[in-house]
């Protein structure tokens, strides 16, 4: 199956060298392996929910409305000329009445009787008022018509829509995402009468929604979604995409209900003093204080669909004192039990054991001390496994006790992962009650659990391969182009340039920094936290589209060239806007953004690995590739997903890693920023980086000679290429830090946070409109035109508005009457009938948080009426964009039907960009 053009193909795309060299720069290369996300089901399973006839009735009705109105214009002409002329005031009344009627588009009570009025005074216009009498019967009998065609078919649709509920793919995914609605199903199909008509609704919705997540959307969740990986292959003609090959679940704990099990044990003293206790790794000494990195826990919300626990981290002083000396030079040997510390408190002391006891809770809660062996590393395969093997370690009775208990859940685990419906639905249930029972067990009063007990992953079993040269043809150029001005919508890029300018000036040109943590403290003490908090708010454009610059207190021109590359972006849109103010669509000219890419040039300097989400979508003039989401980083797009693929031969984690290598600047390596302990799933991964940075308070399971600690690095101001370059002491070679983690950076540690402003991890938001401001036609729709660079979708058309805009439901307004004003409003506005909305919660229509785009099909009343249920305010914004690729566009299928299929590819630096830097 071709989804990209051969260079055969096209002779625009033939015309471009494999590797195009711009500004004496070679094009950056295309990785070498790729991801897919392909929809659990076949994209035409949600098109029995269409009310089809309906719909063409409801075009024919409209067809027929806009051919009246357009009579009915020169008719109430003719009947205007009539009663001026008329002097007979009964029959000019009559004409009157007639002419309203008409004008409004109604039918007259008697037609007879007023062909007749007509007739009287006019013979020769009896003959097109009576044309237009009958199309208006027609008319109303294609209301008729409708209203009898939408009641049957709406009627079909919900008994296909409660069919396809029951789909194996479809509810096991969504035993994952709400076993509660999952256990409504089962209940309504054994029940003998219908439930309740608000609850019915309610519970069809909920079905409708999970239904086009996995027929219309990729996102990774469960069956909604597989992931399959693949390589590209040079030379290859012909993409090998994913077909009727199994699909394999991979369920893992959710680690937060590991988290409740572990604070049930440290709560009971008893058992406290049973488990290995170690000095907070990282903690240094000075003549006259203790000083370490505190680490607390902020408990999600379990009251929520999706929660985590939050760590915050800083840098902590205690005052030296003898025993605190002593305590320390204990453990510097190693772990003790916490009651051998107790005992040894009261020998030193002769404290009571209540006071010892006291004593070693306040240094834990300080973060003095840690409980080893109970954080969840990042790179643990198997979390609830790991908990159940450390307990066996303890030998000790109530340890072996709750290892035994710990073994039912991982049992229910793996029959969750391989059971049919019925047993994943019994092993969730008891899985619940399982870890509830051994909360209870050990003695929590209230007992808490998160509402996502498990996350599930699928594993699209097939081995992939692409052809490497359209891609890479398209990587040097048009996507090169799309990559010049990323750095324009990167979130994170002014804050980079901040901590440079910090650097320099704490340090000087060509400075060094050898203590870190000192370094990230007073970053946020004396500059960072009050940057953001005050550029928490700040939108760089205003509402008329005036460019608000960055905040640049330490007068970085860095920040000021990206104002400029900013605003020339929307220079160049607004431009080309105004070239084609009617168009569908726009190209922005591919030389014109490298030019204005080149400008800003690699900011900083470093290596800068980019990723792509992306679909193939066809076009009249060929295929099309629609970016999603761009991402800044090293094997971002696999980490998550790598659990799906270590038992494969050989596993993804080892040929990214070996990837890595090869990629890797000359006298560089990576080493992966891992934010501490995993509080949530979406931050386990396989290792994918030869070394691992060691925070303060940090352990690590990868061997101790890849792992680097803090105190074995710093910073040096690079003169030549001015650049801020982390090193390694013992290594001797420059570290380039990686997060592979799913939580947002925002979300880690400070120290962390701080780390990442010298990786190449990135989050651009590309919105391309931002600067060019709206203006909504009649209505108070605005739209916006496709954007095209060369063959790549940077923006697809849109119709943005308020919920005001659209078409509600009024008193006595039947199901027809409010189809057919969808339709109606649907066509005044051009809109497609298949396409995505996105409802931004607010006053105003300002965002609160990011929402989800939700797939609508305007042929189908289910469709339009869970739409309906969304907006519930008029000052809500909607954002609605075209689906691209439509669903008759869909490149990649099985042997069930047509998936919706996203592309995830990786792109380097076409060579090493980083000379060693030496002492």
């Amino acid at each position: 199956m071709t989804i990209l053009p051969s260079t055969a193909e096209r002779s625009s795309t033939a015309e471009r060298p494999a590797t195009t060299q711009r500004s004496g720069l070679p094009a950056r290369r295309l990785g070498r392996y790729f991801a897919v996300r392909v929809g659990g089901l076949p994209y035409d399973t949600v098109t029995g929910l269409r009310c089809g006839r309906a719909a063409e009735r409801a075009d024919e009705v409209l067809d027929l409305e806009a051919a009246l109105a357009a009579e009915a214009a020169t008719l109430s002409d003719l009947l205007h000329d009539l009663v001026g002329a008329n002097e007979d005031g009964d029959s000019r009344r009559r004409l009157l009445a007639l002419r309203r009627q008409v004008f409004k588009g109604s039918l007259p009570a008697d037609l007879d009787a007023a062909l007749a009025t007509v007739a009287e005074v006019a013979p020769t216009t009896v003959a097109p008022l009576r044309d237009w009498l009958t199309r208006r019967q027609q008319l109303a009998q294609r209301l008729r018509e409708l209203d009898l065609l939408l009641g049957e078919e709406l009627a079909r649709s919900r008994t296909e829509l409660w069919r396809l509920s029951g789909d194996p793919r479809l509810r096991a995914g969504m035993q994952v995402a709400s076993p509660a609605l999952d256990q409504q199903l089962v209940s309504f199909a054994g029940r003998d009468g219908a439930p309740p008509a608000k609850k019915l609704r309610r519970v069809e919705r909920s079905v409708l929604s999970y239904l086009y997540r996995t027929a219309c959307k990729t996102s990774p969740f469960s069956s909604f979604t597989g992931i399959g990986v693949g390589e590209f292959t040079a030379g290859a003609t012909e993409a090998d995409l994913p077909g009727a090959g199994p699909w394999h679940g991979y369920a893992r704990l959710n680690v937060v209900a590991l988290t409740r099990i572990v604070e049930a044990v440290c709560a009971d003293l008893d058992r406290r003093g049973d488990l290995p206790v170690a000095l907070s790794p990282g903690l240094r000494q000075d003549p006259e204080r203790v000083r370490y990195v505190r680490r607390w826990i902020t408990p999600g919300d379990d009251s929520v669909s999706v929660s985590f626990d939050s760590i915050q981290d800083g840098l902590f002083y205690l005052r030296r004192s003898g025993l605190l000396d002593q305590l320390t030079g204990l453990l510097q040997g190693g772990t003790r039990r916490c009651a051998e510390l107790a005992g040894w408190l009261h020998e030193q002391t002769q404290a009571s054991p209540q006071r010892c006891e006291e004593y070693l809770t306040i240094l834990l809660r300080l973060g003095i001390l840690q409980i080893d062996g109970f954080a969840v590393d990042v790179h643990t395969p198997d979390p609830l496994r790991q908990l159940h093997d450390f307990l066996t370690t303890l030998h000790r009775a109530w340890a072996d006790d709750l290892a035994l208990r710990l073994a039912e859940p991982i049992a229910l685990v793996e029959t969750f992962r391989q059971g049919d419906l019925a047993d994943r639905r019994r092993a969730i249930q008891r899985l619940r009650e399982s870890l509830h029972d051994i909360q209870v067990h050990l003695g929590v009063e209230s007992a808490s659990l998160p509402q996502a007990l498990l996350y599930e992953d699928c594993r699209i079993d097939q081995r992939l391969t692409a052809p490497e040269d359209p891609w890479q043809r398209l990587v040097g150029h048009d996507l090169a182009a799309v990559e010049a001005i990323l750095p324009a919508f990167d979130l994170t890029l002014p804050h980079r340039i901040t901590f440079h300018g910090f650097f320099l000036a704490r340090y000087g040109v060509g400075g060094r920094c050898d203590d870190l943590l000192r370094l990230v403290e007073d970053f946020h003490e004396d500059l960072y936290d009050q940057y953001l908090a005050t550029t928490a708010d700040r939108r760089p454009y205003a509402d008329d589209g005036s460019y608000q610059p960055e905040e640049n207190w330490l007068g970085r021109p860095e920040l000021s060239e990206l104002d400029g590359l900013r605003q020339d972006l929307t220079a160049n849109l607004r431009a080309a806007v105004h070239a084609a103010p009617d168009a569908a669509e726009i190209r922005l000219d591919v030389e014109a953004l490298h030019g204005i890419g080149d400008r800003l040039g690699d900011l900083l300097g470093g290596f800068r690995p980019q990723s792509h989400l992306v679909q193939v979508a066809q076009s009249p003039d060929g295929p099309l590739v629609v970016v999603n989401q761009s991402l800044g980083g090293l094997s971002f797009p696999f980490s998550r997903f790598t659990h799906c693929f270590d038992d494969t031969v050989p596993p993804l984690s080892g040929q990214l890693r070996g990837q890595a290598t090869e990629v890797s600047p000359p006298g560089a390596v990576f080493a992966e920023v891992t934010g501490g302990p995993a509080t949530t799933n979406l931050n386990l991964h396989a290792r994918l980086t030869e070394y691992v940075i060691v925070c303060p308070g940090e352990t690590s399971l990868v061997p101790e000679e890849n792992q680097l600690p803090l105190a074995d690095l710093y910073l040096h101001h690079d003169v030549d290429t001015d650049r801020v370059v982390l090193r390694s002491t013992r290594l001797g070679r420059e570290v380039i830090p990686v997060y592979l983690g799913y939580l947002v950076p925002m979300a880690l540690p400070q120290l962390h946070r701080a780390l990442l402003l010298l990786s190449p991890t990135s989050m651009a938001v590309v919105d391309v409109w931002r600067g060019v401001p709206e203006s909504p036609d009649a209505g108070g729709v605005t739209r916006r035109p496709r954007v095209r660079v060369g063959d790549v979708v940077v923006s697809r058309r849109s119709w943005s508005m308020t919920g005001v805009a659209l078409p509600r439901r009024t008193e006595g307004d039947t199901d027809a009457a409010w189809f057919l004003g969808w339709q109606r409003w649907r066509r005044a506005h051009g809109l497609p009938a298949r396409l995505f909305a996105t409802v931004h919660a607010g006053a105003g229509g300002r965002v609160a948080g990011r929402p989800k785009p939700q797939y609508v099909d305007c042929d189908s009343y289910l469709s339009l009426l869970a739409l309906e249920a969304l907006v519930t305010d008029g000052d809500q914004r909607v954002v609605f964009r075209e689906m691209l690729p439509s669903g008759d566009g869909l490149t990649a299928g099985s042997d069930h039907g047509r998936h919706v299929t996203e592309f995830v590819i990786e792109t380097f630096p076409p060579t090493p960009t980083l000379g060693a830097v030496h002492d």
